[in-house]
């Protein structure tokens, strides 16, 4: 059972996997509300019964969540609780610190600009972060890693990564993508906003017209955007450009909803 993981000195990729899907019970990518209670309760009493005191990660991490009972965590916040062998998601978030960084790296790895980042986009993506830390690995551990991620974030099975369900390597707080999930438009009513932002008609977007556009989202959804941010917002989804030139395909990776 997922639970007796939790009594382990050092969890398993595999491990860490089963503990995740165990206590997300409606699949939404999240520990929350009834399920992180659940997880604190078991954590607790696995712990306790093992003989093992928790870490000072997992008293730190219990304090905030009596704190605040509306709390919730995602895969990379749960590695940073549960002593992880090979904490390779830790290790991804050190390399990718921003949403920008983030954006530029989707963009050079999504080599044929499906909108998708499939398994072998993948492997040379966690190559190429290995190369850049200098740390060692070989190849059967850099395809568990590729393996381990496609299971951890591929949240609807098909084998291959959507740019929201990759953006959860980032932390909540550099994550703008989770924002702009509940404003996405259908197809058509997207080529029309993006048409009247186009006002040069030239096919792309500028920073100025995405500028105009963002502030204009910001102001119709007040309550979700924070027009202060607009700045990270354009920043970020600009470095999906070519040359700042944001064509309709890269911008509807955030703003279109699937057909």
């Amino acid at each position: 059972m997922a639970s007796s993981f939790l009594q382990g000195v050092e969890i398993s990729a595999s491990q860490f996997l089963d503990i995740f899907h165990h206590y997300d019970h409606d699949g939404n990518g999240f520990i929350e509300g009834k399920e992180l209670q659940s997880f604190i309760k078991e954590l607790q009493r696995v712990r306790k019964q093992a003989g093992l005191e928790l870490t000072d990660q997992m008293t730190t991490f219990v304090e905030e969540c009596e704190k605040n009972r509306d709390g919730k965590i995602g895969i990379v916040e749960l590695a940073q609780i549960l002593p992880t062998e090979e904490n390779f998601l830790l290790f991804f978030r050190q390399q990718l610190k921003s949403c920008t960084e983030f954006m530029q790296a989707w963009r050079r790895y999504d080599a044929d600009h499906s909108g998708y980042i499939e398994a072998d986009e993948l492997k040379d993506f966690l190559k190429d972060l290995m190369l850049k830390a200098e740390r060692t690995y070989d190849d059967s551990k850099l395809d568990e890693y590729t393996a381990n991620t496609l299971k951890l974030f591929d949240s609807d099975g098909d084998g291959k990564l959507c740019l929201a369900e990759m953006a959860r390597l980032l932390p909540d707080e550099q994550n703008f993508l989770l924002r702009f999930q509940g404003l996405k438009m259908p197809r058509r009513e997207f080529n029309q906003v993006f048409e009247l932002y186009d006002r040069d008609e030239s096919g792309y977007m500028d920073e100025a017209e995405l500028d105009a556009l963002l502030k204009h989202l910001c102001e119709k959804n007040i309550k979700v955007l924070d027009v202060a941010q607009v700045q990270l917002y354009k920043s970020s989804i600009m470095a999906l450009s070519d040359g700042g030139k944001l064509y309709k395909t890269e911008l509807a990776l955030v703003l279109c909803a699937d057909d």
